[in-house]
Formats: C-alpha cells, structure tokens, sequence
C-alpha cells in the first residue's frame, strides 16, 4: 500500500518538477541567446562607427578587400552563387564568372557602407552631389496624384539608399520587410529605413495595415523578388523557374493602384554616386494587357526586373536563393509554356522573312 502510495505521488509530482526544470533552461537559453544578440549588435555598431569616420575612396579600398577574400581564400555561399550564376549564365566562362563574384562582394561591401554613410553625408541640403533621377517627371506626377501607388524593386542597387532618398525628398512609404533574428540590429536598421519618414511592417499580418494605407493613397513600395513557395506563383525569372508572391499583384490590382518598376543603382563605379530611375509602368485602370490580372502583373515586374539586372549585373544579389526547383507538375506546365512561346516566335520571325523577301 505505501508503495503504490509513493508511486502515485512521484507520478503527481514529477511532471510538475520536468515543467519547472524546462522553464528554467528556456529561461537561460533566452537570456543566452540576447547576450549573442547583444555582442553581436555592438561589433556590427563598431564597424559600422569605424566605416563612418572613413573617407569615400578608404571604404573603397576596404570592400574591395574584403571582397576578395569573400570571393576566394573564405568564400561565403560559394555552392549557392555558382550554382545560380550556372544556371542564369549556363556558357559563362570560369573567369568571368569569378570577376562576377568579386563584383557583387564589392558592391554588396560597398553598399554597407552607403548605408553608414548617407545617415552622416546625404541630406537635403547636398541631395544632387550624390543622387540623379531618371524618369522623375512620371515619378513626380504619380506621387503628387490623389490615387495610390505601387513601387516595386529588387535586390538590385542601393534598395536601402533608395528608400531614404525618396523619404529625403519628404515623400512618405509603407515598406514591408521581414523581422531579423537579431531584436537589436532589427531596431537599429528600422531606425534607418524610418529616419526620413519611410515606414516599415512585419510582412506577417500586414495585409490589412497595407490595405488601409492603399485606401488613404498611400505609396507601397516593395522587394519584389523574394521567394514564396511551392504554393506561390511560379513563372520564369531570367529563363529560370521562380516563385512569386501573388500578393503584390493583388495590391495593385484591388487598389486600383498603378504599378511602378524603380531602381537605385550605382553610376561610375563610385562610391555615394547614384541613379534613382523608373523603368516602367503598368496602369490597371488604362486596361492594357499587362494589368488585368495577377499573372500577367507579376509577369511583368519580372520582365522589368531582368531588365534592372541587364543595366548592372555585378550590382544583383546572386548569393540570394531566389531560384529553387518548382514541383514537377509545375515544370511541365512551364515547359510547355517556353515550348509555345518558341513556336510563336519562330512563326513570326518566318512571317517577317517572307515579306521581306516579297519585297
């Protein structure tokens, strides 16, 4: 009888005392894991304080050292870089390839460094030294009309600058941007994307705060090449396979908001020089082909894209895994597709030849 007794209480009790101890570790787990975050934000503020004090053409100098080593003796992300660049450029040389490489470590160096720089040397006083637009009259015009509007970009340029600049020029945005792991460096780098007025929403159930900030006429301005799934929508991006959001198209088109392709890319190979320019845009209130629904609208952003990476290649994040490998019965429907498309174009370029030669 006082066995069972005892057996029956250590039953009692022992669940109790696991959950106690597994409060605990959690517990020291979460305080572990902020003094990581913690160390980790303040050596990120050092450099980046060490970057600041730096001048244009040092900071030059300092990318293109850490670019060379990121692309050779410690390279990072080398397997998913040459395994994009394979594919975007199947016949590209083994050189070239690694000029390529080198190229986007420098730019992606370089654009760090932009970003600690323009809180210090880009304002509204001196805004010409540094930034010149292209296309900045449809701009204007879109931004100053009483209908909401969408811009859409990629990991292409100085995104992170060309936010700022257009809340420089007082023009305020609703970006939506995913949460870092790090609290503390996810604070610092919303405290620079908000400075001049741009502010920012956690992608996760954001679909209402854009929703009312479209009614109002607000400006959404989003990264249009990130990867959604097996159950996005999946199109060819620079002739390979991609998954795209759906959401961005919907923005727009239930908005009644026209679409904008913009890009901020850096000119001359310097440091703090840029380019902020409009490629194209899709009206779904004009009734052309490409806004009257959401395939043909992410279709065409993804055409203006490939033309962004066209003016600047080195300036586009190949490290960034935008391409996977779609499910088979969305191969073969894109299979197809490529198929149709080739026939369509081989006819009409044997129907030119013909009246040519009629001719």
């Amino acid at each position: 009888m006082n066995v069972q007794f005892w057996q029956e209480a250590a039953q009692q009790v022992t669940p109790r005392h696991a959950s106690g101890m597994e409060t605990v570790k959690s517990r020291l787990h979460w305080m572990r894991q902020r003094a990581l975050d913690a160390i980790a934000y303040a050596m990120v503020r050092s450099i980046v304080a060490l970057i600041q004090i730096m001048p244009l053409d040092m900071g030059d100098r300092f990318c293109r050292v850490i670019a060379a080593i990121l692309s050779g003796p410690l390279p990072i992300r080398k397997k998913v870089i040459q395994s994009t660049l394979s594919q975007i450029f199947p016949d590209l040389p083994a050189a070239t390839e690694k000029d390529l490489t080198f190229a986007m470590w420098h730019h992606l160096m370089l654009m760090v460094c932009e970003v600690a720089w323009a809180q210090r040397r880009l304002h509204r006083c001196n805004w010409y030294q540094h930034v010149r637009f292209h296309g900045n009259r449809t701009i204007l015009r879109t931004m100053l009309s009483d209908r909401p509007s969408v811009y859409v970009t990629g990991h292409f340029g100085n995104f992170e600058v060309g936010g700022y600049t257009m809340g420089l020029m007082g023009v305020r945005t609703l970006a939506i941007a995913r949460r870092l792991d790090n609290p503390y460096l996810h604070d610092w780098v919303e405290d620079f994307r908000s400075a001049k007025g741009q502010d920012v929403v956690d992608k996760i159930g954001c679909a209402p705060i854009v929703e009312r900030h479209l009614n109002e006429g607000g400006m959404l301005s989003l990264l249009a090449d990130q990867h959604a799934g097996n159950k996005g929508l999946w199109t060819d991006f620079c002739g390979v396979p991609a998954s795209c959001h759906k959401a961005l198209a919907l923005f727009s088109l239930t908005a009644n908001a026209p679409m904008m392709s913009v890009y901020t890319r850096r000119i001359d190979g310097k440091p703090m020089q840029f380019e902020s320019g409009l490629l194209g845009v899709v009206d779904p209130a004009a009734g052309t082909e490409d806004g009257q629904s959401v395939g043909q609208m992410t279709e065409w952003y993804n055409s203006q894209l490939e033309s962004m990476i066209d003016i600047a290649p080195e300036q586009y994040w190949w490290l960034h895994r935008r391409w996977r490998t779609p499910p088979e019965k969305v191969a073969r429907r894109l299979q197809k597709k490529r198929e149709k498309a080739m026939q369509n174009s081989s006819s009409s370029t044997t129907g030119k030849t013909s009246t040519s030669q009629a001719a």
